[in-house]
């Protein structure tokens, strides 16, 4: 089976796919049909039993962990993207090798998708002995490890946005006007934060993220022959599919900083779930979320069992909903992802003519920030974030994206300080290591 020979799989627009096996041969090619036709069919080349992974406790056995970069919007209806990415507009990793973590039951689980009796499959007992010897080790030695301090701080420079704070003032209340005159109901405003960096430790970057600003949906990638690297702590799903056929989706919309002290936090909390602004952010998305849903679901099976609930993290309070769905027997897993790409929440509504008004109002390309990090696991499921809350690492410069929903009661103002308060947590993780 030639996929466990992937290593890296990239892709950049105009089509170029590159792909790097594990002994370092790359591969060119040019698609046509584009990157989501390619991974639908890789994927439905895969065949397999379910006697394989009957018994375990998650839904991904191998295959492709990565991302999926905002500007591949254009390749689910969206129209041409005025900004070119500086990163490929999609990463992935094949993994035939897979250590999974049940940090609840503190399990682990060793999987392989090589044949027994190959020179491959030694890794399975290879890696039990050393995951035996990490388990001997103390947790605080690893901690310390892991989690160790820079000794100095070399780079005290800021970030710096692409657009200054009157510029992004202006750009909302050029959304307020498409608003006003019936464009749209909700646009997603974003912009960018970079700062150039030195050598920068980015998985203790990470760690120090994660522990700071701890997020269901997480994670750090590394893609060094890009010079690449992604530090990710996104509290949102995107969509899910498991091994059900049951599609999932957690939009939020509607963000309030914590609190100084419990009685604040509480009155914060309250805040936000009875503003009547966030309330019609999150139920636009929610609408928006049923319809593309609906377009690969079974009829009548769409349903919101969660409606505009409060959630709680270190540094922010947000709004979710919760769209679920029974997938259609006859759409693949690939097709689910881009009926619903890119995420709701990151757009605005109607979908396709508030993307194309922000990419006329955004002076740069979201690159990675508003896509989706995950896995494509050869059983057909996937789960996949939105990313928000992450540091991008690339060539030699962290850029943190943010923003947020633009409504008819929005205040110019008040949207700025928010789009600040998103990027406040990944901005401090970089000051801290740079």
């Amino acid at each position: 089976m030639r996929h466990n020979c992937f290593s890296d799989v990239k892709f950049t627009s105009g089509g170029h796919l590159l792909i790097e096996d594990a002994e370092g041969s790359i591969e060119r090619a040019y698609l046509e049909e584009g990157f989501f036709d390619f991974l639908d069919k890789e994927l439905l080349s895969f065949h397999h039993e379910k006697k394989d992974y009957e018994g375990l406790p998650f839904d991904f056995y191998g295959g492709y962990i990565g991302y999926i970069g905002y500007n591949l919007k254009v390749e689910c209806g969206a129209s041409s993207n005025h900004h070119k990415s500086r990163t490929p507009d999609a990463c992935f990793f094949f993994a035939d090798n897979v250590v999974v973590i049940d940090h609840l039951y503190d399990d682990v689980y060793i999987l392989s998708l090589n044949e027994e009796n190959t020179p491959m499959s030694t890794w399975l007992d290879d890696t039990e002995q050393k995951l035996i010897g990490l388990r001997a080790s103390s947790t605080r030695q690893l901690e310390e490890q892991n989690l160790h301090a820079p000794t100095v701080s070399r780079n005290k420079s800021a970030f710096i946005s692409e657009v200054s704070r009157g510029d992004y003032v202006n750009n909302v209340e050029n959304c307020l006007k498409y608003i006003k005159d019936g464009e749209s109901y909700e646009l997603c405003l974003t912009t960018q934060l970079r700062k150039r960096i030195g050598e920068i430790d980015s998985l203790g970057l990470y760690l120090h993220l994660r522990e700071k600003n701890p997020a269901p949906y997480a994670a750090w990638l590394s893609f060094s022959k890009e010079d690449l690297c992604i530090c990710c702590s996104s509290p949102e799903r995107f969509l899910r599919l498991d091994k059900n056929d049951l599609l999932e989706a957690k939009p939020i919309k509607g963000t309030i900083a914590r609190g100084s002290t419990p009685e604040e936090d509480e009155q914060l909390k309250l805040q936000l779930q009875y503003s009547e602004k966030d309330q019609a952010e999150n139920l636009m998305i929610v609408d928006l979320l049923r319809n593309d849903l609906g377009r690969v679901c079974e009829p009548g099976s769409v349903h919101v069992p969660n409606l505009m609930d409060v959630e709680s993290y270190a540094t922010v309070h947000t709004m979710v909903s919760t769209i679920c769905g029974k997938k259609h027997s006859n759409v693949s897993a690939v097709n689910c992802v881009r009926a619903a790409f890119p995420g709701g929440s990151m757009t605005g509504a109607p979908k396709l003519r508030s993307m194309e008004i922000l990419e006329s109002i955004e002076s740069c390309s979201r690159g990675i920030y508003s896509g989706s990090i995950g896995y494509f696991s050869y059983n057909r499921t996937f789960d996949l974030n939105i990313v928000i809350r992450t540091v991008v690492i690339h060539e030699g410069e962290a850029s943190i994206g943010a923003g947020g929903a633009i409504v008819a009661l929005s205040n110019p103002e008040d949207e700025y300080e928010e789009m600040i308060l998103k990027s406040s947590a990944p901005a401090k993780a970089v000051m801290y290591f740079d």
